[in-house]
């Protein structure tokens, strides 16, 4: 499969995901009898869980599909700070115009991705463990520390509440309100693991999409077990006044699901796998939904349907645009539809001004903004810093270090020795100029010794020195030099 097969597979699943939070938002939650609807069967906890777990693998293709370096780190956490501060910005700001939702997830998402920057340093393996870890004993330690954390407003994050109490605000998003870090960073480790295995395998697709399923099964019947015939429901109706709920709130609570966290009166509140309960068995069956969806999208991105994905990958390609505007929409004077209508007529408008865009701008504006921005950043964090030089030597002249006296003196070299150095021999050689340590009356080194043609003067000279005068003259006591003529040997 080519690489453009495998990112319309996964902006076909973040498509899913979008489409199916905005069916979410659209339609009625329940029916008149209390029961969810279909949508809210189909939707409900999943579409997030899905956006989630498809925001960790946009992380780990931002990256390079790959364990990022220390080398690198610099550089990758400040483009995903500078992403995650760009989504908390907007999601604030959508947030502040928002009263129909109140659970606006953007400034939510922020803080997950801040969470989340040291997680692309991790291998894959330790990926996939800290993901488990969090899904099923998370909620264990949430069921500890809830009891003795303050209550939540379930408000919309917005900046009024952010200079009002940011303390306040900042521990709902972590933990207290609609989705809280430890949960919805089990959905990240995941999303980041898988987007670093081979994803234009088909078997890789395959796997994927029955390991999904498989959880997600597996997940619901263990809840159905514990709740309906270990005895889970009556422990939780039982406990049902210590919980601070009313009796038809804990119904709607079983039913529909929670606000990011179950009660605390009882553990078998861990056995429910309600949307948005934060419990194990609901993180695992949302995972599993999330894996399965990725999976089928990558595996019909390398058969025939492929060209029917086409539209699912132009919306996913813009989650961030097509969301806020969803949002702005709902709590604006425009929504004068039906329920029905309305979906239908978002669902359409997202589709056919995500292909127009991705026909002409390519992406959408709010993608094109923050990812701007986290390039600079990640440029600027990687810029070097002036080079500040150390070397003492560069800053202070050293000192000329005197000469021997004894050296012989070179009268071409005012105030310097002659250089014993081959390669400066050889060059006045070429030049044709005289050497500096050669003898008085001009004759060349090799003349002089190493060819001596006169073997007669030689031996008289050398081997029988009869006239110690002539010899002291010329070789022992060198009495007369001229300035520049080197020695040829030691006084004796």
């Amino acid at each position: 499969m080519k690489s453009s097969s495998r990112l319309i597979g996964v902006d076909a699943a973040r498509g899913v995901a979008l489409l199916g939070m905005i069916t979410l938002h659209s339609l009625l939650e329940e029916t008149a009898s209390g029961n969810p609807t279909w949508s809210s069967h189909a939707f409900s906890g999943r579409a997030a869980a899905a956006f989630a777990l498809m925001s960790g693998v946009g992380l780990t293709l931002a990256t390079g599909r790959r364990q990022v370096p220390r080398s690198d780190a610099r550089g990758v956490a400040a483009m995903l700070a500078t992403r995650a501060l760009c989504i908390g910005v907007i999601g604030l700001l959508v947030s502040g115009a928002d009263t129909v939702l109140n659970s606006v997830i953007l400034p939510y998402y922020a803080v997950v991705f801040l969470l989340a920057v040291p997680l692309v340093l991790m291998p894959t393996w330790a990926l996939f463990t800290t993901g488990a870890s969090l899904a099923l004993v998370a909620p264990f330690g949430m069921h500890l520390l809830l009891p003795h954390l303050a209550e939540p407003s379930l408000g919309d994050p917005t900046f009024g509440r952010l200079i009002d109490d940011p303390l306040a605000l900042l521990g709902e998003l972590t933990l207290t309100g609609y989705y809280p870090a430890p949960a919805w960073l089990a959905y990240i480790c995941v999303g980041l693991a898988i987007g670093r295995l081979d994803l234009s395998s088909p078997r890789v697709a395959a796997t994927l999409l029955a390991a999904g399923a498989v959880l997600g099964v597996w997940a619901r019947a263990v809840s159905t077990v514990l709740l309906h015939l270990a005895g889970g429901l009556t422990a939780i109706h039982a406990a049902q006044p210590a919980s601070g709920l009313t009796s038809e709130e804990t119904t709607y609570l079983l039913k529909l699901g929670g606000d990011g966290s179950a009660p605390t009166s009882t553990w078998w509140w861990l056995a429910v796998d309600g949307p948005h309960t934060g419990t194990p068995l609901n993180l695992v069956g949302t995972i599993g939904s999330s894996v399965a969806v990725l999976g089928l999208a990558l595996l019909l991105s390398t058969t025939w349907a492929r060209p029917l994905l086409v539209p699912l990958a132009a919306a996913g390609s813009m989650t961030l645009t097509f969301y806020s505007v969803h949002v702005l929409f709902l709590n604006s004077d425009f929504d004068t539809y039906s329920p029905v209508t309305g979906c239908i007529v978002q669902l359409v408008a997202v589709v056919l001004i995500a292909m127009a865009v991705r026909a002409t701008a390519g992406r959408g504006p709010l993608e094109a903004l923050v990812g701007s921005l986290a390039r600079r950043a990640r440029a600027l964090a990687l810029r070097p810093a002036p080079a500040v030089s150390t070397d003492v030597a560069a800053v202070v002249p050293r000192a000329r270090r005197p000469e021997p006296a004894s050296l012989p003196r070179d009268s071409r070299r005012p105030g310097g020795a002659v250089r014993f150095s081959r390669r400066s021999i050889r060059h006045r050689l070429r030049a044709g100029a005289p050497d500096s340590g050669s003898p008085a009356d001009g004759a060349s080194l090799g003349d002089s010794v190493s060819r001596p043609t006169d073997r007669a003067s030689l031996g008289d000279s050398v081997s029988r020195p009869t006239d110690r005068a002539s010899l002291g003259d010329s070789v022992g006591r060198p009495t007369d030099r001229p300035d520049g003529a080197e020695s040829g040997g030691d006084d004796k």
